[in-house]
């Protein structure tokens, strides 16, 4: 295929066809229709059915991905009429380009199009994930940070702030620190929670949260008093996980965040160089 169709076509998709409601992208069948090459509506219609048929088999909601609307035309006596169109979503675009005909230019482009748009949309769900779970894990650091200095301020020892988390770590999972971190194959010089998902990560903030508010608003001078306290927060906090399905020593590991940060590091400097860049799979 020439650079110069690619180029046209690439502005046609991107341009004059996708169009957005309530910050939702959509493109009008009518309009796919005429960029893939098809001359004929009753033809094209043929095209979408089939790919309605791939939505359903795939195991999605038919109504989600294509919607029946209408508008209004004009026509060359000037008066107007009005025609049956549809409203696509990226992936409906992609069936239909997997249905079409693939002799065509414009379909064989629109396949690799949407193939790619659809891997790039996968990629930046992937990366927000990412940066939720570095979020998660410098948050539960200062507030552990915060939980040690609680500590000592007022027991005047900070020797007891590694007991106190272990003990947590025992109440939410059930599982030593230690049996967790041969479990989950962590580094003895490591802290858990580096290899811990976002889900866990959260879910010891908020029970440190709570023994460090419940710490000072009740005094408490004794490493048993904080410890203890600590204990039925992380308690309550897997008795919520586990009402929902979740059971926390049954998770298995995340990335080790180190190397998540060495990932993400080197992937926004290439991104700096090709604005474009979002392999995941770099390291």
């Amino acid at each position: 295929m020439k650079k110069e169709l690619i180029a046209t076509l690439t502005d046609n998709f991107e341009l004059h066809a996708q169009q957005t409601e309530g910050e939702v992208e959509y493109w009008l069948a009518r309009d796919l229709q005429h960029l893939l090459g098809y001359d004929q509506w009753r033809n094209f219609a043929q095209v979408i059915s089939k790919a309605k048929v791939a939505c359903e088999v795939s195991g999605h909601q038919v109504s989600d991905h294509f919607a029946d609307v209408s508008k209004m035309v004009d026509l060359g006596s000037g008066g107007k009429r009005e025609i049956d169109d549809v409203m696509l979503t990226r992936y409906a675009c992609y069936l239909i380009a997997q249905n079409g005909n693939p002799r065509k230019e414009q379909i064989a482009f629109a396949q690799t199009y949407f193939a790619m748009q659809a891997r790039r949309a996968e990629l930046i769900e992937q990366r927000i994930l990412e940066q939720e779970r570095l979020s998660a894990r410098k948050k539960l650091t200062q507030t552990e940070k915060d939980l040690s200095e609680v500590i000592y301020e007022q027991t005047g020892q900070d020797r007891n702030f590694g007991i106190i988390r272990s003990k947590g770590d025992q109440a939410l999972f059930d599982k030593s620190t230690q049996q967790m971190k041969a479990q989950w194959k962590v580094p003895n010089s490591r802290p858990l929670a580096d290899f811990a998902p976002t889900i866990i990560l959260k879910a010891k903030d908020f029970a440190t949260e709570i023994t460090i508010h419940n710490a000072r608003e009740n005094n408490m001078s004794t490493e048993g008093q904080i410890s203890g306290e600590h204990v039925i927060n992380n308690q309550a906090v897997r008795n919520t996980l586990i009402e929902r399905g979740i059971r926390p020593e049954a998770l298995p590991p995340a990335e080790d965040i180190k190397k998540l940060e060495r990932r993400i590091a080197s992937q926004e400097k290439k991104a700096l160089k090709s604005p474009d860049s979002l392999d995941s799979n770099d390291e």
